[in-house]
């Protein structure tokens, strides 16, 4: 398959700032809350894991490997009922229209933000055989700052941000934010097209907090962000194909698309891959269940079904993401050898580099502040 025919990179079209974004952000939430008493008791009812209907799945497009579908298809006899989202924002558009899903995927912050409004059921661990894994080998998640306890996620994939690049037409580089400012890539320097991303690697460049929402920091931010205008291409989250296709020469990247990207390139050293020395943003996608699932045993069914190690590693080999399951460190370690880079360690999760929610005047702040970026 040449370059130019891939598919999709698997996170391509996460976008914050949209017109969309604004709306749902404004109130510092971005989902409606659920203020029925009894709904919000039904929520906190634990659910039994047992079939109760087909599943209505809803996540990133091409982020499960097919095969694990079909597995599930054939020992539960039940149908999976596919849908997808292309960011954040549209998920909570989704479901605050009444869509009804049985299982879904958010960021970490998206979880807070629903776990918050009091829309997703709460997830007894001791009814997943598999949990141990997750829980017990990854300590970070028995007690996560976005959903205490776990009490209404089950983590599904991590993830870090750092710069992708060509080492035959750059070399080397730094080890810093700074090296997207680098002459010999002028030009040809792609950045993420997503708010906290992008002003994120602006506030670790300044030593700032990294969702900081103060007004005297984003200008900072803005300022800095203003001086590599000049030198970018773009805004893309399609880091691996604008790689390998020869449109960047540096990219800001997610360190799953970069692994992603191996199993596409024919000569995988022509290919660099660094997390920045200033700090790099990690983030996690969770499994959820939300509070109006008509089918919510079927999704504890299938939760439980990908926590099986056979299947994380499958689904590992099939996006390039880490998963936080203990004994399946190896299947990434050796997908990503050439990037050791993209391996996530209990020591990038103690960091706490995630992206958090801001309050409303915050998220205005940053919208703003985004807008400028973007504006050049």
């Amino acid at each position: 398959m040449s370059p130019e025919a891939l598919p999709p990179t698997r996170r391509q079209f996460l976008r914050v700032g949209t017109a969309a974004a604004l709306a749902l952000t404004a109130a510092g939430c971005g989902f409606a809350s659920e203020d029925d008493p009894a709904g919000r008791a039904t929520a906190e009812t634990p659910v039994d894991a047992k079939v109760d209907g087909d599943l209505v799945y809803f996540n990133w497009a091409d982020f499960v490997d097919p095969a694990v579908f079909e597995g599930f298809q054939k020992e539960y006899g039940v149908k999976v009922v596919q849908s997808n989202y292309d960011s954040m924002e549209g998920m909570a558009a989704k479901l605050n229209a009444g869509n009804r899903y049985d299982v879904i995927f958010p960021t970490a912050k998206w979880a807070q933000r629903l776990a918050t409004g009091g829309r997703l059921r709460r997830i007894d661990h001791s009814k997943l055989r598999n949990a141990e894994p997750v829980f017990g080998g990854y300590g970070y998640f028995a007690d996560p700052w976005y959903d205490p306890r776990s009490a209404h996620t089950v983590p599904f994939t991590m993830y870090k941000t750092g710069i992708g690049w060509r080492r035959d037409r750059l070399g080397d580089l730094t080890g810093s934010w700074h090296d997207l400012w680098n002459d010999k890539a002028k030009g040809k320097v792609f950045v993420l097209d997503d708010r906290d991303e992008v002003l994120g690697l602006g506030a670790l460049k300044l030593g700032l907090d990294l969702t900081t929402g103060d007004h005297g920091d984003l200008a900072r931010v803005t300022d800095t962000l203003r001086s590599l205008r000049p030198r970018l291409r773009g805004f893309s989250s399609d880091s691996y194909n604008n790689l390998l296709n020869g449109n960047a020469d540096m990219t800001q990247a997610w360190s799953g698309d970069m692994a992603a990207m191996l199993a596409q390139a024919e000569d995988p050293a022509v290919f660099g891959f660094e997390v920045a020395r200033e700090g790099a943003p990690v983030n996690s996608d969770c499994y959820a269940i939300p509070a109006n699932a008509q089918h919510p045993g079927t999704a504890m069914l299938f939760i439980d079904y990908m926590l099986r190690p056979e299947n994380v590693k499958k689904n590992i080999e099939y996006i390039g993401y880490p998963m936080p399951v203990r004994g399946t460190e190896d299947t990434y370690a050796a997908l990503v050898e050439p990037f050791p880079q993209c391996l996530v360690t209990a020591d990038d999760l103690k960091a706490d580099l995630f992206f958090r929610n801001g309050d409303a005047r915050a998220e205005q702040a940053r919208d703003a502040a985004w807008t400028d970026v973007k504006a050049g």
